[in-house]
């Protein structure tokens, strides 16, 4: 697959993954007996829920060596706050 097979949409708080790709092949005989066609149709669709936390305006993808890699980023407001508390 490429990267733009891949089609990546946010509606409310569902993340779909999705992708469709058809590939036609066709084969004649050098003494055009006969003729051969091949289809192939590969589909995939995956969708998931995101957690409150999540930031649905910063959401990233990268297609790198066949792997597809989707980073969710958290709200600013989710994020755990540290802090040092003194001891009196």
């Amino acid at each position: 697959m490429k990267k733009d097979d891949f089609k990546i949409n946010v509606e409310k708080d569902q993340l779909t993954i999705s992708t469709d790709k058809k590939i036609d092949a066709a084969a004649e005989a050098g003494a055009k007996k006969y003729n051969r066609k091949e289809f192939n149709y590969n589909s995939f669709k995956r969708t998931f829920t995101l957690p409150e936390s999540a930031d649905q305006a910063d959401i990233q993808a990268e297609y790198t060596d066949g792997v597809l890699f989707v980073t969710l980023a958290k709200k600013e407001e989710a994020k755990i706050q540290v802090r040092e508390i003194s001891v009196k």
